[in-house]
């Protein structure tokens, strides 16, 4: 963001808000920030998706309505079989478009760090090893590489799918820290 230009809008008075960006965007990192500066429930749609041995939990759908429908929350918007629950009940959304680069780099350190500390993300599944890059086509390296592109034109998407739903895009880390500084003002 060039320095003269405008701060991005406030969160405003939403209390349903998602964070939509590619996988290693930040977006559960903004969501805690989120969170926390405005003191909203939050949950990740991660712990809420997969079960033991990544296998996906048959209750997450029910989960995420149950979210969906209390007053106040801060969550990812990801998963497309949710994202339609999500999205009829936002009133915000803050979309993570990040240089790719800027993503890869994030995604590759994030997945070396948890993998050679064997962090127990959600229901006690750890990373892979790193060398499962090579055979795992959805390793989340490559995962990460193969849809750095597919939200492409969201803001226009959301603004069809969901015109109630303010979209606020944050296009680096200098606009996501302006932002995120904004809503403790």
């Amino acid at each position: 963001m060039p320095r003269d230009s405008p701060a991005p809008p406030t969160a405003g008075a939403a209390r349903r808000i998602l964070v939509a960006g590619t996988s290693g965007a930040g977006k559960t990192t903004l969501c805690g920030r989120v969170s926390a500066a405005l003191g909203l429930p939050y949950t990740e749609l991660d712990g809420l998706h997969h079960g033991p041995g990544w296998v996906p939990r048959p209750e997450f759908e029910d989960d995420v309505r149950a979210v969906a429908a209390q007053d106040a929350w801060v969550s990812e918007w990801q998963y497309a079989a949710v994202r339609p629950l999500l999205l009829a009940r936002a009133e915000l959304l803050v979309w993570l478009d990040l240089p790719v680069p800027v993503v890869l780099w994030q995604v590759a350190r994030r997945t070396v760090r948890r993998s050679l500390r064997r962090t127990e993300l959600w229901n006690g599944n750890v990373e892979p090893p790193l060398r499962t890059i090579f055979s795992d086509r959805d390793h989340i390296l490559r995962w990460a590489w193969r849809t750095r592109h597919t939200l492409r034109g969201l803001d226009g998407r959301v603004a069809c799918e969901a015109p109630h739903v303010r979209v606020v895009r944050l296009r680096s880390r200098r606009e996501v820290e302006r932002w995120v500084h904004g809503l403790r003002g």
